[in-house]
């Protein structure tokens, strides 16, 4: 009997399943529609189905070969945008109860006078302060009032808080008052889900360690629920190995601890994409990638140079900041159910409103009335008109075309002019992510690959590179499922950080080293915690470095081996190399300081493998299924286009836009003008012809 690792990526329109033979490298795809009401219920179906599909003689018990389960989710980050936490509570320092609110006094976008600041996840008559003081030398000023800190937790609890955070200037330097506090509250709460600011986000700057604490608490019982419903649902298909979910880094952690650090999974689906993209990437040979996620609801972008995306520990999340290590992904509201819609000015506008799951896109005919992204490539039949998912999913191209005709009218436009104009929008939006990945930060997006994945992102690239100049689009065999696929290729991770504000100087070696110590012992216990064999346990250092003075830190990698003056010099090397990138210049003859000392703990586990295919010659005629009249805005008209089978597509072989490659997952447009040849690892390589 086969063994099946399984990966499951939960978006917010599909739910997809990629599915791995340990024994013979086969790798199987399966995708479902999203259930948002409760996503463990779509997640379990599409497993089900998944494993039925290619291990029928499993019988009753579907599940009885997986041997590992990994799961990315977007529940946390859908709370988040729709303010589906609990009612939450937080205690802080004597005089820091409006710290939450006031912020670092920002409006959301500089010259916008009418834009709107993200809701305050904790009103004020639940934000209690509580006389204590910690100084930044990590002396008590003054001790923690328990009585005061008692009367705060009773008072929560006669609000009926479902979770409290607890954040005090600086814990994150002296953890005994925020310790103590977490023990009362646990006495006067004990059904509450408590968070501590020391233990979620142990670092400087106290607005966003105060904003990173009170969204775990936020979204703690949300997370906590969905994984009490997903587990007996996998324990009834039979599925023993131990549950993981994907990390805001990349990396993958246990049910448990997600339970209790979901902040750091609000990226988890896109983060294994990126992870699928640069194992992918490695094996194709093209290390500098911009990867290009495109779904139902969102598109998330995120930039790799020398085969690897940039860690960041802070992100500001649909307008909340977060302290926490995560890829460096942006997000933008562009996706397959983007809604189509004409402004009070008369402009036509897309997103970031999405038509979701359901109902979807109008061809979907569940009730929708306004046209969506979907519904653009519907009409104009780079999409097929008939059907999706391979032919289980039957879609109405006359729905779509009569939404778009009352778009049209408004707009003064034909049909196809205006499905046309619904995708250049689209485009444009998704363009003006990429260079803010890019071009603000010092990379030119022509000396680098688009990676093409998710359902909606090769139906759009080779447009996409167009707009950015780009010469060359990478499509993986299973686009569609990528972020799925991610899960199979990624390692367990955790990440431990400290912050020290120490000159760079070399009276500072003793105190850098004996931060690295401190986080090299915790990463030890995690180790140990995770059963990861010594053979099989990594660890890279990092340290966040500015000048002094400066609002923002760069984070730069640190030699191995023991901390010495050396290492000293190699740090200012490194820092001025990325600030010279990043900034345009370095200011020679100023102070540095080594800020933040990060430690990134990797257990290697046992990974899916790409398979290498032979050369089986240039000839693609033998993948082409049928033909029919796809709308292209170079010809301004309908163009008889071949339809390729992405599933008779074999490596070598080579054919020439106008083309339409079909999967089960996913679509890819190849426009006039682009040549595409067939890789050793099933990869699509669109190309510009020369």
């Amino acid at each position: 009997m086969a063994r099946w690792r399984v990966g499951v990526d939960s978006g917010g329109t599909f739910t997809d399943v990629c599915l791995f033979d340990e024994d013979d490298g086969r790798v199987e795809v399966w995708k479902v529609s999203s259930t948002p009401d409760d996503p463990s219920r779509g997640i379990a179906q599409g497993v089900e189905e998944g494993l039925r599909r290619v291990a029928p003689e499993a019988g009753d018990q579907p599940g009885a070969p997986v041997t590992y389960f990994g799961h990315g989710t977007t529940v946390a980050t859908n709370a988040l945008i729709q303010h589906r936490g609990v009612k939450t509570g937080l205690v802080t320092t004597d005089g820091f109860r409006d710290l939450l609110e006031i912020g670092r006094q920002k409006r959301p976008d500089l010259y916008d006078m009418e834009a709107d600041k993200p809701p305050v996840l904790v009103p004020r008559d639940l934000r209690h302060e509580v006389p204590e003081r910690v100084r930044h030398d990590g002396a008590i000023d003054t001790a923690l009032d328990e009585a005061k800190m008692r009367e705060a937790a009773i008072a929560l609890r006669e609000a009926g808080v479902k979770a409290v955070a607890v954040s005090f200037l600086y814990g994150f330097i002296r953890p005994e008052h925020e310790r103590r506090a977490v023990e009362i509250l646990r006495e006067e709460l004990p059904d509450a889900f408590i968070s501590a600011g020391h233990e979620i986000a142990p670092e400087f700057r106290e607005y966003e360690r105060l904003s990173t604490v009170v969204l775990n608490a936020y979204l703690g019982p949300v997370m906590r629920s969905y994984i009490e419903r997903l587990t007996p649902r996998l324990e009834a298909l039979g599925i023993t190995a131990a549950p993981h979910l994907t990390q805001s880094n990349g990396g993958v952690i246990s049910f448990a601890a997600a339970a209790g650090l979901p902040v750091r999974t609000v990226l988890s689906g896109p983060s294994t994409g990126v992870v699928g993209a640069q194992a992918i990437g490695r094996l194709a040979g093209f290390e500098d990638l911009i990867t290009f996620d495109m779904g139902g609801t969102s598109t998330d972008v995120a930039l790799l140079q020398g085969g690897q995306c940039r860690l960041t520990s802070e992100a500001v999340v649909h307008g909340y900041p977060i302290k926490a290590p995560m890829l460096d992904i942006h997000t933008v509201g562009a996706g397959g159910g983007s809604i189509a819609y004409v402004d009070a000015g008369g402009l036509l506008k897309v997103g970031p409103r999405s038509c979701g799951a359901f109902p979807g896109p109008v061809c979907y005919d569940k009730g929708s009335t306004e046209p969506a992204t979907t519904d653009a490539n519907v009409v104009l039949q780079t999409l097929n008109p008939e059907f999706l998912l391979g032919g289980r999913m039957a879609v109405r191209q006359d729905l779509a075309k009569e939404s778009i005709a009352r778009l049209a009218e408004q707009l003064g436009l034909g049909v196809m002019e205006t499905a046309q104009g619904i995708l250049s929008v689209v485009t444009a939006n998704m363009a003006r992510a990429i260079r803010v990945i890019s071009v603000q930060r010092g990379h030119d997006p022509r000396d680098y690959t688009l990676m093409a994945f998710g359902g909606a992102g090769p139906l759009h690239a080779a447009r996409l590179a167009k707009e950015l100049d780009m010469k060359r689009v990478l499509v993986p065999r299973n686009p569609g499922i990528l972020c799925a696929m991610g899960l199979l290729l990624t390692d367990l991770r955790a990440d431990f950080a400290a912050t020290r504000l120490l000159p760079l100087v070399p009276g500072s070696v003793a105190d850098i080293a004996q931060g690295f110590e401190t986080l090299t012992a915790r990463a030890a216990e995690w180790f140990v915690h995770e059963e990861i064999t010594p053979e099989n346990r990594q660890v890279t250092r990092t340290a966040d470095m500015r000048y002094a003075g400066q609002n923002y830190e760069l984070a730069v990698p640190l030699p191995e081996g023991p901390v010495t003056p050396a290492t000293l010099t190699a740090l200012a090397a490194g820092f001025e190399d990325l600030h010279r990138q990043r900034y345009g210049f370095i200011a020679e003859g100023e102070a540095v300081q080594v800020v933040t000392l990060r430690l990134e703990a990797t257990g290697l586990v046992r990974k899916a493998v790409l398979t290498r295919h032979p050369d089986a010659g240039p000839d693609a005629a033998r993948a082409i299924i049928g033909q029919r009249p796809v709308w292209f805005p170079e010809a301004r008209d309908f163009v008889t286009t071949p339809i390729y089978s992405r599933d008779e597509l074999k490596p070598g072989n080579y054919f020439a836009g106008p083309a339409i490659v079909e999967q089960m997952d996913t679509t890819t447009v190849v426009p006039p003008g682009m040549n595409v040849r067939v890789d050793p690892y099933l990869n699509l390589i669109l190309e510009v012809a020369a």
